[in-house]
């Protein structure tokens, strides 16, 4: 179908649904981002102006920047049960990941330690970086999943060898949303002496994220998804795994020699403030965020040929991710934009690579089979989701879903 057509039926499928309710913006795609919240925003302001010193300057103006750094670097810690010399601000999720996998790389070579395990549905941060490492000549082992997309302990055990230097294996999923076992996986590595990394980057804010219950040696954090800005992200580092991963981004010596760059105090100190706020309203908006998922998928559920993807109740209280037979899920969230509904159909960082965007790599590995796939559909809630948000979702779909089933060519 041609692009003017298809735009021509978005169009009239708008004006129908326009005389049957009244359209409404609603944002379901918390996964890929979240707003600035106004209390984190107003913590950032003065750090553009009147504040606006260097961190790394010894006069006044930039121990004033320092001092808001390191109290930013205090809330975060306190938010993962971490000491604050062990958190490290990056740009973001993705460096965060490769410091993490590079670095140990970088640092485990000499040891002639040259073996990483991650998982087959790990986001791009970590399996780009993985894939680069090949290259180079480490050897990667991709860990299968099940078909709610959990890790199995007993596969991670058979993997590890005497030159396996890192395993990394993410704590949520950011498509599927399901929980990985993480406390159980990383004592596996201990048991073995292998250092474990897993990108918390969706589960920070949601659920709770305590570096020591959780036994990891470095965890990854991004600003963005919390409701903090964008171009900011945070890698826990173990005291005593410090020595052993080096740095990837050379200069200056910032942040302890491990990430050199002149540090974003503005970001820095809005980061702090999102996790802050997170983490006081962890309880009471995980409780509320879920009972608005669960009557979610209730409803989707009760479309034909619709089918849950990621684990029943071992999932994130934000994340509904389904498959449509006989459907496109690009079209699907076309016709969603156009009655004023965002979502997506996988991860918003694969959403541009047209080679990525064909089928859900996660999808795929928890067997789904690609023609159905194809059809994928992520609802994300969040904290300005309401509960006429779910029901207009609820009441305009069904029509969408027939609608595209009966021009399509699947």
């Amino acid at each position: 179908m041609s692009f003017w057509k298809e735009r021509a039926k978005m169009q009239a499928l708008e004006l129908k649904t326009k005389e049957k309710v009244k359209i409404r913006r609603v944002y379901m795609d918390y996964a890929a981002t979240t707003p600035v919240a106004l209390e984190v925003l107003e913590e950032m302001l003065p750090y553009f102006s009147e504040r606006f010193g260097n961190a790394s300057s010894i006069h006044s103006f930039g121990r004033e920047a320092r001092h808001a750094l390191e109290d930013a670097r205090e809330k975060i810690a306190k938010g993962i049960n971490a000491d604050a010399s062990e958190v490290f601000f990056t740009s973001g999720g993705t460096e965060s990941d490769n410091l993490a996998i590079k670095g140990v790389a970088l640092a485990s070579k000499k040891q002639g330690k040259r073996h990483i395990i991650t998982s087959k549905i790990e986001h791009h941060a970590v399996l780009s970086p993985c894939e680069s490492l090949e290259a180079l000549g480490f050897d990667i082992t991709y860990l299968p999943v099940d078909e709610y997309g959990l890790v199995r302990p007993e596969d991670l055990e058979a993997a590890i060898r005497e030159d396996t230097c890192l395993v990394s294996i993410m704590h949520a999923n950011n498509e599927i949303g399901t929980i990985e076992p993480i406390a159980e996986l990383a004592a596996i590595a201990a048991e073995h002496g292998v250092l474990f990394h897993t990108d918390a980057v969706q589960s920070v804010g949601k659920i709770e994220v305590d570096v020591r219950k959780l036994g990891v040696d470095f965890l990854s954090i991004s600003s963005h998804k919390i409701y903090g800005p964008k171009g900011i992200g945070a890698l826990y580092v173990r005291k005593d795994a410090l020595k052993k991963i080096e740095p990837i981004i050379h200069g200056g010596g910032h942040e302890r020699g491990l990430r050199s760059g002149t540090e974003n105090v503005a970001a820095a100190v809005g980061f702090g403030k999102a996790v802050e706020l997170a983490v006081s309203e962890l309880d009471a908006e995980r409780e509320r965020l879920t009972r608005l998922r669960d009557m979610l998928i209730r409803g989707v559920l009760e479309i034909e040929d619709a089918r849950l993807n990621g684990h029943p109740t071992e999932r994130l209280p934000n994340n509904a991710n389904f498959c449509f037979a006989r459907i496109d899920g690009e079209a699907l969230v076309l016709r969603l934009d156009a009655l004023g509904i965002a979502a997506s159909t996988a991860s918003a960082c694969s959403s541009h690579d047209p080679e990525r965007r064909e089928i859900s790599h996660v999808i795929l590995a928890i067997g789904v089979p690609p023609e159905l796939a194809r059809g994928s559909l992520r609802l994300t809630l969040g904290r300005y989701t309401t509960e006429d948000d779910v029901k207009y979702v609820l009441e305009v779909l069904p029509d969408v879903i027939t609608d595209l089933r009966r021009i399509s060519a699947l």
